[in-house]
């Protein structure tokens, strides 16, 4: 017998639930010291912020909420977020490159345990109530988002459920799937990255890859763009597309406003950042992922078995994904402004490189480079407006996606998360929610207005015998309807 076919064998039966629950992109990470000088420089991150107290209530809620029953608690995706921990241990046993030093630990397996083990030690209480929770006889579902890629590690996901300090029997009541599951066989719970081209992993059923001598977790577009550009601008915060992605405008007054005293090199540190980015997930693109033939359906299996769906489902929900950004060069340098740093430079260097040769027949000053700079100017400033960011536009899954998955699966409701948007909406015959976020998002380098959502979706025996959902905000202890029927907001 194959080690896939034992670990089916040693499933419990999730195939069935009464009252399910979930969250998605609670996003924790290291506790972030304050900067003695600075002290805005990642305020999002310190422990003010923390809503570990908050998710013990919400966890105490629920389960009074069930009456007795068994709740299922699916948490959907970048419940961890692995691309954001900075640290580094103090004596390694591992070698540590100087850009690991300075961005973050790459995703190995070793060092993807010293990135869990560190947001674990500093969301001790968040463990201790999910510890509790478990132990009370509930379930919970880990679905694989894109900032948590680093779960795909087996000593990852021990490394959890240790450090919940549950029996033998309580360990088997805690799951990790891979971009999927599907609850009670009338909803379909998903992440939602595979949908955006920016932030899809390439091959969820592979997701691994050799680079020289080590073992990797091949990370998107989206996510090294968080690693070596948005961890080293401690102003920026990643949670809200707003605040990293705005005009050359607000861009200039944002620098002159927080940046200039802190971070004068900010623009060496963007330029560097973008490029490692850019040439990192053009080349990842290009390595092919880790199989094993002899066992590939025994893993797809696997796969299905975990997510209450069949091998069928696996491979046609696959088929689905969108193409990642890194297959095309020119997007990626879009998005990260780098089209308009290397106009620039090409601006210059032909400019200097005319007048050196006009200087050899004529002596001119310096001074007259600067005309057809000028000349240049509107040029670029055209150029630069003419282009937006389309990171935005693939967030939510389109209609087309949602039917299909909904044909595929045979379910007629779709959870997301990923987009931090709290949807509840029909849209053609399919139920589709989104359980919003519960990170810690501000719109201001102050942390004083915050996009404070804390909403989860809850399922639940319907009147007439079929399940309902609706979306909560958890806030003071208590939950509040965001909307009413689907797509309506309660008067």
């Amino acid at each position: 017998m194959s080690l896939y076919r034992e670990r089916i064998n040693e499933l419990e039966d999730f195939s069935s639930a009464t009252y399910t629950a979930v969250l998605s992109d609670l996003h924790l990470c290291e506790e972030e010291p304050l900067h003695p000088r600075f002290p805005l420089w990642k305020k999002f991150k310190t422990r003010q912020f923390f809503f570990d107290q908050l998710f013990q209530q919400f966890l105490q809620f629920i389960t009074h909420k069930a009456r007795g029953s068994v709740v299922e608690l699916v948490l959907n995706g970048d419940i961890f977020d692995f691309d954001s921990v900075c640290a580094v241990p103090e004596e390694p046993m591992y070698r540590i490159t100087w850009l690991e030093r300075r961005r973050g630990l790459h995703p190995q397996a070793e060092k993807s345990l010293f990135k869990i083990k560190r947001i674990l030690e500093h969301h001790a209480d968040w463990a201790n109530a999910l510890q509790k929770f478990v132990a009370q006889g509930n379930r919970v579902v880990f679905v694989i988002g894109n900032h948590d890629l680093e779960l795909h590690f087996p000593a990852v996901q021990d490394a959890i459920v240790e450090a919940l300090g549950l029996d033998e029997a309580a360990k088997r009541r805690v799951r990790f799937v891979e971009w999927f599951y599907i609850s009670n066989k009338d909803t379909l719970i998903e992440h939602g990255n595979q949908y955006d081209p920016y932030c899809m992993a390439q091959d969820p059923i592979n997701p691994f890859i050799q680079r020289f001598n080590r073992l990797e977790v091949r990370i998107p577009f989206g996510n090294l763009a968080t690693r070596y550009m948005i961890n080293g601008m401690g102003f920026f915060n990643p949670h809200v597309d707003s605040n990293w992605i705005m005009t050359t405008r607000e861009y200039v007054v944002f620098f002159f406003r927080y940046v200039v005293r802190a971070q004068p090199l900010l623009l060496f540190t963007w330029f560097w950042g973008a490029s490692v980015t850019l040439m990192q997930s053009f080349f990842d693109r290009l390595i092919p992922s880790i199989r094993e033939p002899l066992t590939v359906e025994d893993k797809v299996e696997l796969i299905s078995a975990k997510a209450n769906a069949t091998p069928r489902m696996v491979r046609e929900l696959r088929e689905l994904f969108a193409t990642p950004a890194g297959s095309t060069p020119g997007l990626v340098m879009r998005e990260l402004w780098l089209d308009r740093a290397f106009l620039i430079m090409i601006a210059f260097f032909v400019i200097f490189q005319l007048f050196l040769f006009i200087k050899t027949v004529y002596s001119i000053s310096f001074f007259w480079t600067f005309i057809p700079l000028f000349l240049f100017l509107p040029f670029f400033l055209f150029y630069s407006r003419s282009i937006s960011s389309d990171v935005l536009s693939f967030k939510e899954p389109s209609e087309k996606i949602l039917s299909m998955a909904s044909m595929i699966t045979k379910v007629n409701r779709i959870v997301y998360g990923h987009t931090h948007e709290v949807r509840h909406e029909i849209i053609g015959n399919v139920e589709h929610l989104n359980s919003g976020t519960w990170s810690p998002a501000f719109m201001d380098v102050e942390c004083e207005k915050p996009i404070d959502q804390k909403t989860f979706v809850w399922i639940f025996p319907g009147a007439r015998g079929a399940r309902e959902a609706r979306v909560y905000q958890f806030k003071d202890g208590k939950p509040h309807e965001v909307f009413g029927t689907a797509g309506k907001r309660p008067t």
